[in-house]
């Protein structure tokens, strides 16, 4: 992956080609094309039932918490996310991803926001969202989220001037991100490209 990304409009996530099993599995649930490279994501266990902690910021341990409660968790963490990315690349300020984002996602992320401001650019776009829970890890302490993301409109800008410098109407893409328990609360921790859905 490229630490600053060239793009005509921004992404949800840094653009990383899907590979193996979340290819196909992703491919099919969106209806997008077809993959034929090898992976290692696989669907695979499941979080025994439990009752869930109120804050949902600070959870406890994923064990403790039914499928279910899970899943409504790392949907919201990840819708989080994704408002958090737009805020980042609308202000250059990589600061706010350390709430949402982990490793390797993290610095990636970070360096191409710090690219963009070392330009004087920022990104404007408007994205609509429709994320499934596709897999887990055996401990549940990984979930990989299935989304195929439309991008209404993206433009870049320059902050010297105000003059629009690119973009326009985007596109549908299907994406496969992978949040994981970190330190008391669920993450990003990477973002995965697909084809367009």
């Amino acid at each position: 992956m490229r630490a600053r990304l060239v793009r005509s409009v921004p992404p949800p996530g840094p653009r990383r080609a899907l590979t193996g099993a979340a290819a196909a599995a992703l491919l099919v649930l969106t209806g997008c094309g077809t993959d034929k490279s090898s992976g290692d994501f696989e669907p695979q266990g499941a979080a025994s039932n439990g009752n869930p902690a109120t804050d949902p910021t600070q959870q406890a341990a994923p064990p403790t918490m039914s499928r279910q409660q899970i899943d409504k968790l790392v949907l919201q963490r990840y819708r989080e996310y994704q408002r958090v990315y737009k805020r980042v690349y609308q202000a250059n300020d990589p600061a706010p991803l350390n709430a949402v984002v982990t490793e390797p996602l993290l610095s990636s992320i970070t360096k191409d926001v710090e690219a963009m401001a070392a330009k004087n650019e920022i990104w404007r776009f408007t994205n609509i969202f429709n994320p499934r829970v596709q897999s887990r890890s055996q401990d549940g302490t990984a979930v990989n989220v299935i989304d195929c993301v439309r991008t209404l409109a993206a433009y870049r800008y320059s902050t010297k001037t105000g003059k629009r410098l690119g973009g326009g109407p985007g596109d549908a893409v299907a994406y496969l991100t992978t949040l994981k328990y970190d330190a008391g609360t669920w993450k990003v921790a990477d973002s995965k490209r697909g084809n367009s859905c």
